[in-house]
């Protein structure tokens, strides 16, 4: 006799519950991939990613690109103007003049990709901090093209973009080149690991000189003394090599405003510091310190700007340790893209409570200020008192 069969258990209530679970999250992810490809164009990169972010996450397949000739950016071309401000953080005419720049650098590399293409993934990554699979869905492009075509951007904007070597005065503070200041850039690692950004900016809000890729444990003037712009102005004296404005019999020399964090030289004037608490400024001394605070709310909207515009390079972000080596070369080629923006009059709009990410309230410096910067700091708190008492 032949051994009977056993009869298949019925899934129990349990099991059922798991299989309509995955039915249903099976059509909830085809349901939003179609959406997202029947919308793409009209849902704002943000909302696009996030929904991309979504459906990976409930799928084990990944979204697949659509076809070369079909690619978001093929399409994405023909939309109106306003739209390229959202995608790319400039208008139109300001991307095809960058691409004009950048075309000669960037064709060699790539000889397959139209250049457009090239400087719009990495302008898209910077701008949104679109991981490489969502570049080469949008670019048609391999993630691994997607990656090289960054990098590619990243250096012929270091190529091509230069950081300007002039400044125009402030009428307020006379013969003033800029203001020095930092920013921390977070690192995946233990608390308040990061790495800082020495940047000096002018009363436009363009960035004259950045030095980059600093540990948060080195001391301001510490930075300072290693950066290029220490050896500009003070070994090649290349830098604030300008003539000299007589105020009031002194004779001023080019000079910038720095925190209390850097020691007073004749070219880095830094605030009044009470030695004790009784102490108290005369007017000429609280004169200089409300414009010196005034002036340092500059480079601290410089990177509010940056940061607001380059989400790559936002203050909330962390970088993976094992990419903190490319964040100095990433940090150059925003700011160099944030001072093209400012050529172009497309400066972004800064919202309240954007994070600017600024160095905390270092202790002061401890050194001896040098007796011809007291002498010129001295001028100017005279100079700015008179003038605060004629209006």
């Amino acid at each position: 006799m032949g051994k009977k069969r056993k009869a298949k258990k019925a899934p129990n209530g349990k099991q059922r519950n798991h299989q309509n679970v995955a039915a249903l999250v099976c059509r909830v992810t085809d349901a939003a991939q179609s959406f997202l490809s029947d919308n793409d164009l009209t849902l704002l990169p943000s909302q696009s990613l996030l929904l991309e972010t979504l459906i990976s996450s409930l799928s084990p397949n990944p979204i697949l690109p659509p076809p070369q000739n079909d690619s978001w950016f093929r399409r994405f071309r023909c939309v109106s103007d306003s739209r390229w401000g959202h995608a790319f953080r400039m208008s139109k005419p300001s991307f095809s003049h960058l691409l004009t720049l950048l075309s000669p650098s960037l064709a060699p590399s790539f000889p397959h990709t139209a250049p457009d293409c090239v400087l719009a993934a990495a302008l898209f990554r910077l701008a949104h901090a679109a991981p490489y699979a969502s570049l080469a869905r949008r670019f048609a492009l391999s993630p691994p093209d997607a990656c090289r075509a960054f990098f590619a951007v990243c250096k012929a904007l270091a190529d091509t973009l230069h950081l300007p070597s002039h400044s125009q005065s402030s009428p307020s503070l006379p013969n003033c080149f800029g203001v020095l200041g930092f920013a921390r850039f977070q690192i995946q690692a233990q608390k308040n690991d990061c790495l800082m950004v020495q940047a000096l900016v002018d009363y436009k809000g363009t960035f004259l000189d950045i030095s980059a890729g600093w540990p948060s444990t080195m001391k301001p003037d510490s930075i300072l003394r290693r950066s290029k712009l220490y050896h500009g102005v003070v070994e090649s004296k290349e830098l604030l090599n300008g003539p000299c404005c007589d105020l009031d019999g002194c004779l001023i020399p080019q000079y910038v405003l720095g925190d209390s964090c850097f020691p007073l030289l004749p070219w880095l004037l830094t605030p009044y510091n009470r030695v004790n608490e009784e102490d108290s400024f005369g007017s000429a001394e609280r004169a200089f310190n409300f414009a010196h605070e005034s002036a340092m709310g500059l480079v601290r909207d410089a990177f509010r700007r940056l940061r607001a515009t380059w989400r790559l390079l936002a203050a909330s972000r962390k970088w993976k340790r094992e990419c903190v080596e490319y964040l100095p070369f990433v940090v150059v080629a925003g700011c160099l893209l944030h001072n093209f923006l400012v050529e172009c009059n497309e400066v972004v709009e800064l919202k309240d409570g954007e994070e600017v990410g600024c160095v905390e309230k270092e202790e002061a410096f401890d050194g001896v200020g040098d007796e011809s910067a007291v002498r010129v700091r001295d001028a100017l708190a005279l100079h700015l008192s008179r003038t605060s008492l004629r209006k």
